[in-house]
């Protein structure tokens, strides 16, 4: 198993629902799925303001993880999720 952490401050919430309703079956294709959420996360160290959410995703493996992001056919997802807001996705293992 290895994980993606995904920080979104969301500056577009309408297309933040846009992009929700599409991210769990872009997720599945690649066998993987949030573990944990939150819409109100807490930093605990460092100067940065906390992101609007905040979701630790597991995937089976490294191949998969970048097969998500790297998909032609979910490139319209990956776009929502950007125009969403600012976005920072890493890799974990």
């Amino acid at each position: 198993m290895i994980y993606a952490f995904v920080q979104i401050t969301i500056t577009d919430p309408d297309t933040m629902a846009k992009y929700a309703d599409l991210a769990g079956p872009a997720l599945q294709k690649y066998g993987a799925s949030p573990v944990a959420m939150s819409k109100t996360p807490t930093r605990l160290e460092g100067d940065a303001p906390a992101p609007s959410r905040a979701v630790l995703l597991g995937f089976p493996d490294r191949e998969a993880a970048m097969g998500w992001i790297n998909d032609p056919e979910l490139a319209d997802v990956h776009a929502l999720r950007r125009a969403a807001g600012d976005s920072e996705i890493t890799l974990i293992g």
